[in-house]
């Protein structure tokens, strides 16, 4: 004869605790991936090149 393969009710209860865990971790961390970010006000020097040019004034062309 074969063992007994069936799972008991604790067992089977961990088996869906785990389950909707992951689940919800998941879930959790796809709405954070896909919020918009956060718009902080940065000083001149940690701006990217294009943001830092956003103050200035262009210098004046003449016209050839």
């Amino acid at each position: 004869m074969y063992p007994n393969s069936a799972l008991s009710a604790g067992q089977l209860a961990i088996i869906a605790v785990v389950a909707v865990l992951c689940l919800g971790f998941w879930l959790g961390a796809v709405f954070v991936a896909a919020r918009q970010p956060r718009h902080r006000e940065a000083g001149a020097e940690t701006a990217s090149p294009p943001q830092q040019m956003t103050g200035m004034k262009e210098p004046e062309r003449k016209a050839a």
